[in-house]
């Protein structure tokens, strides 16, 4: 038996009728794999927040500076889910967004302490505050998109590994990307965009647009990295091992 404090995911005892093999494995979060995830999760968070404040136009597209790193917080997400189980992966959302929510109070404060008075202080003074100053509404947006798609998505994953068990990672990492995107670019898009400068319903949709398009591809293009990842840590996790081996076992 599993102790429900300890594991993200609680198991219960094995009856007649139902038998390990019938239940999703995941493995607890005491080793270090599970911590890289959540500093990287919280590094990508942050500075995606920071980046998101800059409107970029790329020919036609109309985008924000944090557009290139943004979709690693939601593969990150997805191994967290597939790994690790739901319980983690809210821990990881949560923790995610209190450093964010630090790092906007931290940038408060350094905005509002004295300068100096020379000319080079008072200018570069104004650009730190100019730079920093609407974070906060990007991290409201992210906070608000990153938290309904990424629970979407790490629900979704987990939905369908319940049915499917080991089979079918593909098939929940196409699914679970497609729809907690969507959700997390639409909230996103709509409370970020007075910061970056969309202004009209044609630029919004082609923000949303664009932004959902770019997101959906890159994690879709690394499927074939995310799987690798994902059997490298399952084969050197010694409860997922050990779990995985009781649940065959038991078949």
């Amino acid at each position: 038996m599993l102790r429900r404090g300890l594991d993200p995911v609680y198991s219960p005892p094995v009856t007649d009728h139902e038998t390990a093999r019938s239940r999703p494995v995941y493995a607890d979060h005491g080793s270090g794999y599970f911590d890289v995830i959540l500093t990287l999760m919280c590094v990508v968070v942050i500075i995606s927040n920071i980046g998101g404040s800059k409107g970029v136009q790329l020919g036609p597209i109309t985008t924000d500076g944090g557009f290139f790193l943004f979709p690693l917080a939601y593969i990150l997400g997805d191994i967290t889910t597939e790994i690790y189980g739901l319980r983690a992966a809210r821990r990881a959302i949560i923790m995610g967004f209190a450093m964010a929510i630090l790092a906007v109070g931290c940038f408060w404060v350094i905005i509002a302490l004295p300068g100096l008075t020379d000319a080079y202080s008072v200018t570069h003074d104004a650009q730190i505050a100019g730079a920093l100053g609407p974070v906060w509404q990007i991290v409201l947006a992210g906070l608000c998109g990153f938290v309904c798609g990424q629970t979407t998505n790490s629900l979704i994953m987990t939905r369908m590994k319940a049915h499917w068990l080991e089979r079918g990672l593909v098939g929940r990492l196409v699914n679970s990307t497609g729809v907690g995107e969507l959700v997390d670019t639409v909230i996103f898009c709509t409370i970020a965009a007075p910061v970056v400068g969309v202004t009209s319903l044609g630029q919004w949709a082609n923000y949303a647009f664009f932004g959902f398009l770019w997101k959906t591809l890159v994690e879709y293009a690394c499927i074939p990295v995310t799987r690798r990842v994902i059997a490298f840590i399952k084969k050197h996790e010694p409860t997922y091992r050990e779990r995985l081996a009781a649940a065959q076992s038991t078949a």
